[in-house]
């Protein structure tokens, strides 16, 4: 079985996932109960799969789906603000067909991107604990050997920052996480033969909404890693 066919398989196994009752019991309420704006919607409920193109060179990471964004849509980052702002600054950098993302069926592609998360639950309080985060980063873990290509990795958020060093940290790809500073647009090396590292303040309503991520530092962390990509393997 090759790569793409395993990545595939893998979301099946993301959406039938049980191992954090907490989070699947929240996913269902909210799906129950429903926000007003979106009663005429079915939402999805449960754990959401990640999504974009099997050949990705870029890996980007979220921190777990929306109450009522991908955990209505099913699809990452998809139907809410955070979404909003990245697919935007995904499609002015090359990386998305189009600059919304709105439902499962918009028909939006990446391009040489793939977009997960270090939990697919939607958390209470969007906090998921951090039992929770080392128990799903074993998808994580299993998609970082799936994807072949990637050369550059957009950790969107210090959560996500944390999970993804924490895992390297875990398979012995670096000693310890104090070496690695969090910090919106900062590329970090991981070792040989890991993804180059950019660190991104997370596209939340509370970063966007107060001015501490605008439109153009985002579209400059892509462009940055647009960047990285175009250069060789030595140069990078």
């Amino acid at each position: 079985m090759n790569a793409s066919s395993s990545l595939v398989l893998l979301q099946q196994e993301v959406i039938g996932c049980r191992r954090c009752p907490r989070l699947i019991a929240h996913c269902r309420e909210v799906a129950s109960v429903k926000r007003r704006a979106y009663r005429d919607w079915e939402y999805w409920g449960k754990p959401v799969p990640s999504f974009g193109d099997p050949a990705a060179q870029l890996l980007i990471v979220g921190l777990a789906p929306a109450a009522h964004g991908a955990n209505r849509t099913g699809r990452m980052f998809t139907g809410d603000r955070s979404g909003e702002f990245l697919y935007r600054a995904l499609h002015q950098t090359g990386f998305a067909s189009q600059a919304s993302s709105l439902a499962r069926d918009d028909g939006l592609e990446l391009h040489n991107a793939y977009i997960t998360a270090a939990v697919r639950c939607a958390p209470p309080g969007n906090r998921p604990s951090p039992v929770e985060i080392r128990t799903c980063c074993r998808h994580l873990a299993r998609e970082l050997e799936l994807l072949p290509n990637l050369r550059v990795l957009v950790a969107l958020g210090r959560i996500a920052f944390d999970a993804y060093l924490a895992l390297l940290r875990d398979r012995g790809s670096i000693v310890s996480r104090a070496a690695f500073r969090f910090g919106h647009n900062r590329e970090q090396r991981t070792g040989v033969g890991q993804p180059l590292l950019i660190s991104s303040y997370h596209p939340s309503q509370q970063n966007t909404s107060t001015g501490r991520l605008t439109r153009k530092m985002l579209r400059d962390v892509f462009l940055r890693a647009k960047r990285r990509l175009g250069e060789s393997p030595e140069e990078a």
